[in-house]
């Protein structure tokens, strides 16, 4: 018999875990029925029932929440709000814009930014929380745009024969990671010359969980460096060799990266030069108390508990106390030049550098109506080049320093010049020339208060102020910059006084830093105009005058 038809809807499936209430929804209208129809406003207001009554819960609910886990107190707002303007300063980016690059930013296990343990905000890995974290870390700060760094914690053993670093005892599902430890990252062609680091994980759930069985499958370390003692990993390639390089994407990032250790750190560099520890050891020696460790020709397997591979830098020639844990600065780093290249002991590593007296050497002091007025002439150096951005007048330029009152010295420096021979020439000097160029760089041995005069050829205003202008001043040296006029330069013979090269060099330097060096710094020398230079001159003498102790206090 066959059975009667009836006309139903389909059923929908019931959701899993819905509460019963949502089950017990009325079914939905017919569709023979209109849901505006007579009595169809009861049915209606019946459907928006359960839906009242989910809104009125979800509110409840969120207002049942803790207070502490919606609202940040004052000390977490203000940290969140430094952190917010470190970030965006770290990677030279606008806050809105530094948001994007958030997830090149590897986080830790304990959900802590890498940063956070590359400068040691987090903490050491040893402590009363060592067995929270038996479990190794590692992670990678890709943020930046002048350099890549990445933080090993656990059991850290080099493997020069791979150029490679195993880290047992790694977080589980950590992937390998790839590091070229130099601070040009932007700069592709030279970053193709730097030996490249991998950083290998070795779960440890591979080591069927025995310390037997962790034992044999690790490498067996020739050199276990003491606990607490990490390593910091970087290269001595790429510009090593032209003096300013050598300090802002090397000198000045590793004391940024390594001086929290206080002397109890290990670097082992890549690439390394013996020429390079000669000329640097003096300031080595204050921010390591350990013997260096060749990666490349130094077979040995070295153990380690903590590793950071990469430098971090603020920028050119600048050390950012907001940057830094504990708020050192340029001035940090200038003390520990002063004291390494005065011959001066190292006592004590733990012990921050004394930075440099204020002011200039002691002078007696001079008035205006003093006849030591006129006798006064302060110290001045005046650095040359030989072979590009010469000083065609350098003859006229002596004479014009020595008629405003200066004992003028020509410096020409050399490769193998001992730094300290340099270090004892700025430091007793009152003020210093030069052309833009590494040579400038000396100005960090500088004492507070005296005077840079740099000569800025065609081309390179931009370069002169970021690279030397403004760290000079942060140091607290009066600085002058002597623009050279178009005519003035041998660019003008060259491609003509009206050319676009001598009148527009942002044509140029659009093309790119490689075809700005080879027109603007390689072919470039240039006359000074005497006339227009000797008022910089007096311009620098009386700020000299000013800046002695009755310069001083006729100022009050």
């Amino acid at each position: 018999m066959q059975q009667p038809q009836h006309h139903h809807h389909k059923p929908k499936p019931s959701l899993s875990g819905s509460s019963s209430w949502i089950r017990r929804s009325p079914p939905p209208s017919p569709p023979h029925k209109k849901p505006w129809g007579a009595g169809g406003r009861s049915r209606y207001a019946c459907r928006l029932v359960p839906l009242l009554v989910l809104t009125l819960y979800s509110l409840f609910t969120v207002l049942r929440i803790p207070s502490s886990s919606l609202v940040v107190n004052t000390a977490d707002s203000e940290r969140v709000e430094r952190r917010d303007d470190v970030e965006a300063f770290k990677t030279h980016l606008p806050s809105n814009q530094n948001s994007l690059e958030a997830r090149q930013e590897t986080r830790s296990p304990a959900s802590l930014p890498c940063s956070a343990f590359i400068s040691g905000e987090a903490g050491s890995g040893g402590g009363e929380h060592a067995e929270e974290e038996e479990e190794g870390v590692l992670c990678c700060d890709r943020s930046h745009y002048r350099s890549d760094v990445c933080y090993l914690r656990g059991d850290a053993r080099t493997d020069p024969s791979t150029s490679s670093v195993l880290l047992y005892n790694a977080p589980r599902g950590a992937a390998p990671e790839k590091v070229r430890p130099y601070t040009r990252k932007f700069e592709e062609s030279i970053m193709r010359t730097i030996d490249e680091v991998t950083i290998l994980p070795v779960d440890s759930s591979d080591n069927n969980g025995t310390d037997a069985g962790r034992d044999s499958l690790r490498r067996r370390c020739d050199v276990r460096h003491p606990a607490g003692v990490p390593a910091v990993v970087f290269s001595t390639g790429g510009y090593t060799g032209n003096v300013y390089h050598e300090f802002s994407d090397g000198l000045i990032p590793l004391f940024i990266t390594s001086q929290r250790f206080r002397g109890e750190v290990v670097f082992v560099v890549l690439e390394y030069h013996y020429w390079w520890l000669g000329r640097y050891g003096a300031i080595l020696e204050r921010l390591t108390k350990y013997k260096i460790v060749d990666f490349r020709y130094d077979r040995r397997v070295h153990c380690f508990s903590e590793m950071i591979v990469g430098l971090r830098i603020h920028g050119e020639l600048v050390v950012d106390p907001k940057l830094m844990p504990n708020g050192k600065g340029l001035q940090d780093f200038q003390a520990l030049l002063h004291q390494g290249y005065s011959g001066k002991p190292s006592s004590s590593l733990s012990s921050a550098p004394a930075t440099l007296p204020l002011g200039l050497p002691s002078r007696p002091c001079i008035r205006p109506d003093d006849h030591a007025a006129k006798a006064f002439k302060p110290k001045m150096l005046i650095f040359i080049r030989k072979q590009n951005r010469v000083i065609l007048n350098l003859p006229h330029v002596v004479t014009a320093c020595r008629r405003a009152g200066f004992a003028p010295h020509v410096m020409n420096l050399r490769r193998q010049t001992p730094l300290p021979v340099i270090h004892a020439a700025l430091a007793s000097a009152d003020a210093m020339v030069a052309v833009h160029g590494a040579a400038v760089t000396h100005f960090l041995f500088m004492r507070p208060g005296t005077v840079l005069l740099q000569i800025v050829p065609v081309g390179l205003d931009w370069a002169a102020e970021s690279f030397y202008g403004k760290p000079a001043q942060e140091l607290g040296l009066k600085y002058l910059e002597y623009r050279v006029a178009p005519e003035e330069s041998s660019l003008a013979a060259e491609y003509g006084i009206n050319s676009t090269v001598v009148q527009d060099p942002s044509v140029i330097s659009s093309q790119g830093w490689w075809e700005m060096k080879k027109v603007y710094m390689d072919r470039q020398n240039v006359t000074v105009g005497v006339k227009r230079f000797g008022e910089l001159l007096r311009a620098a003498k009386l700020h000299l005058r000013n800046a002695t102790a009755c310069g001083k206090a006729a100022a009050r």
